[in-house]
């Protein structure tokens, strides 16, 4: 019998070494033959199958001793054996393997970094796993790598080790003992050669930091090699900026104690001189004037050189020809350094390429909405030329939407079309109706609930559908809302607003009065512009105060004066002209832009009492850092009668206090008060919340992102101070403490936190304030909130 063989004593080292080249020894004297069967020996495991389907070796095959290699080869490269042999009987070819063991049990210890689990996950992905065959070369590797992890979170003294136990019926078992040591901090960095700017100075644009006290609330003072690249190109360009052009760093070193637990960071650099720009000029094919792009650049001659504006003057010619359709414009600035002087002179070389055009416009991840919705608000058109500008601005008018949480857009060249793009906006939808109900009890109403349904992209269409019913033991109101912004293809808008309320102040201790109100109108928008728009609503209401219910002993003599004087039955016509100019980057939860509208409201003649409104609202945000900004609002509101009559309806008045106005004072109880009855003051009773014609409001908030939590756009937390209250300017002659007009004394101030978060019950709303300066009868509140659930 003849043989050859591949035994793994020698040939594993040449796999691992050679990449798995197997080297055969053939006896010398072996001849060439027919095979007329084949027959395969020491399979336990392995199926036979498996070994033929590998064997490139068949029956009736005429074979040599390089056959015989190659099939060798061929059949140990699959790894499943130890041993292999090939032998001959006569022409019987005879295979004989030895399996490789089988890992019956996988045991890891000592990790607590890191899951048993998810450690077993990333061991499976490199054929580690029980039931399969072991390959003591995987092992090797995967305990180099979990060393190289280990290393990589800052513990250089961590150590793996491993032992592979045999077990009966060519099993292993594997036990991996792991040692995660304990991070080593950085407890020096030096910066040698500088000598503009002092070592702080220089340190204090790092992401990594020195270990210290405060090191406990974070891991700056972790080394990591990516945290240290990013903080020596910070470096580079804080240099680069302040005009020293020939900046360099010499050299780096990292060096850990013998413990490994202490880091010692080194970096030289030479600083150079300082470079000043001496001309600025523009090349190239500029399409434009140079009248209109000379102003982008903001670098001119005489300033320190600064590689920052550089870039930010390319980029902005390179957006301003990419908005006349050059979306793939290149614009670079080339620097001549003339050494001598310590001059640059710096040219901007334009390459505009071809003009595209937009072939087609898409939307993705729009589930409920329609694509229709969607594509009104493209100020992009298919079929034009590509204006980054207009793509970035349909963008944002996605955004303002308040249908998605996100909005991202991206553009690609078309397949053998040199002047064509397409624009891919990708969205994700966040809950846009909402189901709120509220139950309460105070004493003076008793127990309130309500509920209200709104869905401002009803059915995916853009429209917004709003139902609302409150009742509470003095007061019964239900609406009805429907608003169409694309009322024509044009953008003109219409909405629809029916309403009733009804109070029954009979069964509080404030007043013996009840009102019943009514009515309905509807409102037509025009877009001006692309952010601002005019609307004009026309609508009537009837307010009827029940005379039958005035007149009692606690009665609010204001409101006795007033009925007295006008009657009780109040008819009006209205019409509300509006002014609405949003720039807000999102429709929720905004961080950056500005809103304001600005909208009068008259009762025209013909109504039973004539008066007007004049409004204003206005918000506006400035970002100071990744999702910190400050927010401005302002609240403005005046009304007075006209013709006939002097003063606003008492029924129409002002009111303060709250959320979404001054926050830690309880809800409309700001401002001037009614006049209790001469019966009701005997009894020790003070006036209630009236209101005023005067409105005056505004805040100061700072939007930061809450610590520990990575998604921050469903959630938006700031520390605010709030102002304002109600005035009135024409006091009833039965008021006994009523001071017309404006003071500063008068308004209350309030100072806390609060939080607006998208949750999966809907959106809540709270805030925690103290109330700054209250008067002994204000009504404060230290926690409030509101709670609606989405769906």
């Amino acid at each position: 019998m003849e043989a050859l063989s591949v035994k793994s004593s020698g040939l594993l080292p040449w796999c691992l070494a050679l990449l798995c080249a197997a080297s055969v020894q053939a006896n010398a004297e072996t001849q060439d033959f027919k095979v007329s069967d084949i027959r395969v020996e020491g399979l336990q495991r392995v199926s036979a199958g498996t070994v033929f389907a590998e064997l490139p070796l068949r029956v009736g095959q005429t074979v040599d001793t390089q056959a015989l290699s190659d099939a060798a080869k061929k059949v140990f490269k699959s790894g499943l054996f130890d041993d292999l042999k090939l032998a001959r009987d006569h022409d019987v070819l005879i295979v004989k393997v030895q399996e490789r063991p089988m890992l019956s049990a996988l045991d890891i210890e000592g990790n607590q970094k890191v899951s048993t689990d998810d450690l077993k996950a990333g061991l499976k992905q490199t054929g580690l796993e029980e039931g399969q065959v072991f390959r003591r070369s995987t092992l090797e590797k995967i305990q180099l790598e979990l060393e190289r992890m280990y290393h990589a979170q800052g513990r250089y003294n961590a150590s793996i080790t491993t032992d592979v136990e045999k077990m009966p019926r060519n099993q292993v078992k594997v036990s991996i003992q792991i040692n995660e040591g304990t991070v080593a901090t950085i407890k020096r960095i030096n910066i040698v050669g500088n000598h503009a700017f002092d070592n702080d100075t220089l340190l204090g644009r790092f992401e990594l930091e020195e270990d210290s006290p405060w090191s406990l609330f974070s891991s700056a003072d972790q080394y990591s090699r990516e945290k240290l690249t990013g903080d020596l190109e910070k470096l580079r360009s804080w240099y680069l900026d302040r005009g020293y052009l020939r900046f360099s760093i010499e050299s780096t070193q990292v060096s850990i104690s013998p413990d490994k637990q202490d880091i010692y960071i080194t970096v030289n650099v030479h600083e150079g001189d300082r470079y000043k720009v001496s001309q600025v000029d523009l090349a190239g094919d500029l399409i434009l004037d140079k009248s209109k792009l000379e102003p982008l650049i903001a670098l001119q001659a005489g300033q320190t050189f600064s590689r920052s504006l550089m870039t930010a003057s390319s980029e902005a010619i390179r957006q301003r020809l990419g908005a006349e359709g050059y979306t793939y414009a290149n614009v670079n600035g080339a620097p001549n350094i003339d050494d001598e002087k310590k001059e640059v002179a710096i040219r901007f070389v334009v390459d505009p390429g071809r003009r595209h055009y937009v072939r087609q416009i898409s939307f993705r991840g729009n589930v409920t909405t329609q694509d229709e919705v969607l594509r009104r608000e493209m100020t992009q058109m298919e079929g034009g030329w590509a204006s980054t500008d207009k793509i970035q601005q349909s963008k944002a008018n996605l955004e303002r939407l308040g249908y998605f949480k996100t909005v991202n857009v991206e553009t690609h060249k078309v397949p053998g079309r040199s002047d064509q793009i397409d624009v891919d906006y990708n969205v994700e939808e966040q809950a846009s109706g909402s189901i709120s109900a509220s139950v309460g009890y105070s004493q003076s109403s008793g127990i309130i609930y309500g509920a209200q349904l709104s869905q401002r992209n009803f059915l995916g269409t853009g429209n917004t559908v709003s139902v609302g019913a409150n009742k509470s033991d003095y007061r019964t109101s239900y609406n009805f809302n429907y608003y169409n912004p694309y009322y024509t293809i044009d953008g003109i808008s219409r909405g629809y607003d029916v309403f009733y309320r009804k109070t029954n102040y009979d069964e509080t201790d404030v007043s013996n009065f009840a009102t019943d109100t009514y009515g309905a109108n509807v409102t037509y928008g025009y877009p001006i512009s692309n952010d601002t728009r005019l609307s004009l609503s026309l609508g009537f209401d009837e307010t009827r105060i029940r005379a039958e219910e005035i007149g009692g002993a606690i009665a609010v003599q204001e409101i006795t004066e007033f009925t007295d004087e006008y009657g009780d039955d109040f008819w009006a016509w209205k019409a509300t002209g509006r002014w609405t100019q949003n720039r807000l980057n999102k429709g929720v939860l905004a961080t950056a832009g500005s809103y304001q509208t600005v909208s009068l409201e008259v009762a025209v003649p013909g109504s039973d009492y004539t008066f007007y409104k004049l409004n204003y609202r206005g918000q506006k945000y400035f970002p100071i850092a990744q999702d910190w900004s400050l927010k401005f609002r302002t609240d403005l509101g005046y009304g007075a009668g006209f013709g006939d009559y002097k003063r606003l309806p008492f029924y129409e008045n002002y009111y303060s206090g709250g959320l979404g106005s001054v926050r830690g004072y309880e809800s409309n109880t700001l401002g001037p008060r009614g006049t209790p009855s001469a019966a009701a003051r005997a009894d020790g009773e003070d006036g209630d919340p009236f209101g005023g014609n005067i409105l005056a409001e505004g805040s100061i908030e700072l939007i930061f992102p809450l610590p520990f939590v990575e998604d921050q756009s469903s959630m938006q937390t700031t520390l605010f101070l709030d102002g304002g209250t109600v005035f009135s300017d024409d006091c009833y002659d039965v008021s006994t403490d009523c001071s017309s007009g404006i003071s500063g004394d008068e308004l209350r101030f309030s100072t806390g936190i609060g939080l607006t978060w998208l949750t999966a019950l809907g959106p809540l709303t709270f805030s925690v304030a103290k109330a700054l300066n209250p008067d002994d009868e204000d009504e404060t509140q230290f926690f409030q909130f509101s709670l609606g659930q989405t769906f």
